[in-house]
Order: C-alpha cells, then sequence, then structure tokens
C-alpha cells in the first residue's frame, strides 16, 4: 500500500435549509457577500429553518485503501460525496484531491439522455481530461464489461435503471481514476454483475483510492479496510477497524425495528426467535440455542392487498455480517386483509458456537429474468446465540457424515 496521499478533508462542514424560500434568499446573499467581499461574521450560526447536513468531518485516504462510508439515510453521506466531488461546495472546512476523480454518486448523473451509451461515453471521459485517443483505446472494453451489447447505440433515456448503472460503473473504473468515488452503485443489477463490480473494484484497488457507499455489511466487511460512520452528519467512528465500525453502525438498531429498506408496500410487525427447547436468553436479551436444535421463527406482517402473490427470504449471518445461510418459502398467497402471520422451522440447526443475525426479505413474485419488486428488507433485524458446540476455530458449520470402514 502507497503512502501517497490523495484526498485529504479537514473538519468539513455543510448546512442546509428546510424552507424553499429561505434557502434561496439565503444562497442569494451568501453569493452576494462573497462577490463583494463581505465575510460572514460567524459560519457556525445556523439561520432560521437551517440544520448542519454535514459536521467537522475530518480523514485521510491514501492510494490503496477502500473507505466504507456507511450511516442511515439522510445521515450525510450523498451530500459528504458530493462536496468531495465539486458538486456542492461547503460551508466550512477544506479538500485536497489529487489525481484523477472518477465519481458515481447518484443514477445517470453526468448522463445525456438524448445521446446514445456510446457518445456518452466520449462525453464522461472527455470531462475527466481523457483524450480521444486513449477512449479508443478503452472503448471496446466499456461496452464488453457493460453488457449492453446493441443497446450501446440507443439513446440513454431507453435503457433501465441496471443498464445505466452498469455502463456509468464500467465507465468510471475503466479510466484508471486515482480517486474512485462510488455510492451504491451495485444497489441495482443482477448478482451477476455486482459479483463482476466487486471482482473489478479489487482488480484496481491498489493503484487507486476509493470511497465506497454501500448498505450491504458483509460487502463492505470484505472490501473495505477503513470505515466512517456518519450520524446526523457528524462522525461517529473512523478508523481501520472495519468490523468496529460496523458494529457501530448496527448497534443502533437492536432495540428498533430493524434497518428497514422498503417501497411503503409492505412491513414487517413483529418477529420472535426460538426452539424446540427453551433455553433463555443471554445477558443482551438475545434467545439462546444449542448447536442442533430447530429454529423457529415466528412473524406476522403487512402486505397490500393488491400485491398478491409474493415471496419470503430469510438471511442468516455472522457477527462479522458475513451470510451463512439462505432460505426461500416460495410463493405465497396474500390475505384479503393484507394481514398475514407465518412460522418458519428450520430443523437441526448446524451452526456452531456464535453471534448470529437474520435478514428478512419480502419481494414480488415475477416471470422469466424480471427483478422482483422489493416490498421490505429488514437487515441484520434480529440476533441470537448459539451455544453447545465449541469448534475452537471460526468454523461457522459442523456437517454430518458417515464413517464407512473399507479395509
Amino acid at each position: 500500500m502507497s503512502n501517497e496521499v490523495l484526498i485529504s478533508v479537514n473538519n468539513l462542514s455543510k448546512k442546509f435549509s428546510k424552507d424553499l424560500k429561505r434557502s434561496l434568499w439565503y444562497g442569494l446573499t451568501d453569493i452576494s457577500k462573497e462577490v463583494v467581499g463581505i465575510s460572514e461574521k460567524s459560519k457556525d450560526n445556523l439561520r432560521k429553518t437551517e440544520f448542519w447536513a454535514v459536521k467537522d468531518v475530518s480523514f485521510e485516504l491514501k492510494r490503496g485503501e477502500c473507505l466504507g462510508l456507511i450511516g442511515r439515510n439522510g445521515a450525510g453521506k450523498t451530500t459528504l460525496l458530493k462536496m468531495l466531488n465539486g458538486l456542492v461546495k461547503p460551508d466550512q472546512g477544506d479538500i485536497t484531491m489529487r489525481g484523477r476523480v472518477g465519481a458515481l454518486i447518484s443514477l445517470g448523473t453526468g448522463f445525456d439522455p438524448i445521446l446514445t451509451g456510446r457518445e456518452n461515453i466520449y462525453v464522461n471521459a472527455s470531462i475527466l481530461g481523457i483524450k480521444k485517443v486513449e477512449i479508443d483505446k478503452k472503448v471496446d472494453e466499456i461496452i464488453e464489461f457493460a453488457e449492453l451489447g446493441d443497446f450501446i447505440e440507443a439513446p440513454v433515456r431507453s435503457y433501465s435503471s441496471g443498464m445505466v448503472s452498469r455502463l456509468g460503473f464500467s465507465i468510471a473504473v475503466h479510466m484508471k481514476p486515482d480517486v474512485l468515488i462510488l455510492d451504491e452503485v451495485l444497489a441495482v443489477g443482477d448478482a451477476g454483475f455486482k459479483m463482476k463490480s466487486l471482482n473489478k473494484m479489487y482488480e484496481i484497488m491498489n493503484e487507486t483510492a476509493v470511497i465506497f457507499v454501500n448498505h450491504n455489511m458483509a460487502t463492505l466487511s470484505r472490501v473495505c479496510n477503513k470505515i466512517l460512520y456518519l450520524k446526523d452528519g457528524q462522525p461517529q467512528f473512523f478508523g481501520d477497524n472495519v468490523l468496529k465500525g460496523l458494529e457501530m453502525y448496527l448497534s443502533q438498531f437492536d432495540d428498533e425495528q430493524g434497518f428497514i429498506d422498503y417501497n411503503g408496500k409492505g412491513q414487517f410487525n413483529e418477529l420472535v426467535i426460538s426452539s424446540n427447547i427453551d433455553r433463555g436468553f443471554d445477558i443482551k436479551g438475545r434467545p439462546i440455542l444449542n448447536h442442533g436444535d430447530d429454529l423457529i421463527i415466528d412473524f406476522d406482517y403487512n402486505l397490500e392487498p393488491s400485491c398478491g402473490l409474493h415471496e419470503l427470504s430469510i438471511v442468516i449471518s455472522n457477527k462479522d455480517f458475513l451470510t451463512l445461510a439462505f432460505h426461500k418459502t416460495g410463493p405465497i398467497q396474500n390475505t384479503a386483509s393484507g394481514q398475514n402471520k407465518a412460522r418458519i422451522r428450520i430443523p437441526k440447526l448446524e451452526l456452531t458456537n456464535g453471534e448470529y443475525s437474520i435478514t428478512f426479505k419480502m419481494v414480488s413474485i415475477t416471470e422469466n429474468d424480471e427483478l422482483p419488486e422489493n416490498y421490505a428488507t429488514y437487515r441484520h433485524w434480529k440476533k441470537f446465540k448459539v451455544e453447545g458446540l465449541n469448534t475452537f476455530n471460526s468454523v461457522p458449520f459442523m456437517v454430518s457424515g458417515e464413517l464407512e470402514v473399507l479395509s
């Protein structure tokens, strides 16, 4: 890893107004003062309806480092990224960026919807200061990676969100940026492309400083070697202990209804974890199971009656947020009222000693290769503990087998 610092952020802050008219007036006033050379008495003061979207953020990032930026929706992540990319001017603090910057902050940013995908490649690369001769050498590789085929000659306005995301990511990573900023770009697209994108990130990471926003904790724990956790615009944790930062972030959901990502159509209400043998709870109130017990999950949820046929899935993760097990229910018919109650039983749980969490997901049933609609996802919602079998290593599963003596 290089010692070359590519990103340096010092006491960065940005404030906004909740009122549109006041926001326009404040903006006009601030610009006028700046033009005539009048400085504000104190930029620390908040005017009526103003709030800090980002407050006192400082960090450095070297070549070869990947910073995972985490926080709830509205925590200030996108505002911070926009300041880093020069799209928003900070009210306080300073930013130093060295080298070529490739950024994908919001879906479709920088694309002209009237131009074709190929034309947009040249436009975006030109903005990065790349000469046409260099773009010509890369264009076929960009198109192949984005998997757009003949659609590359079609206007971008005819693209799906997944196609736009693939093209934007492909441009960003193939132009050899010194700094790469990615804001939830892997949230759309199929699983195959997500895996290919992560592999590409690994490939270029030694030569690049990466800032990566993603709500998949397992992905962040594998990819990132630094974490910055924002809450209400203020840094709560920054450092290279990635798991500590992720645990601090997830701990805020222990007493809540989970880390929720939904479109308003579905909602999980209550979930109770138990086993076929009552073993009580640990000091944190998490149910205790033994290796070999049945894992029983009782839950109820609401789903708009018009949604009809749907499917539930659960994911079991370990304390490092790595996915260990997955279960799908198959098609379920919604009730007329939209109020549903169900139980999932996983017999003879083969997990070894440790702490685990459950992610619940509710999606639509689709035909062909269409992506299902996400009605509700509660990530790392409920936690439980397994005891009774200590393997004294990090192996999460104990599998059954039979020995046959042959001689």
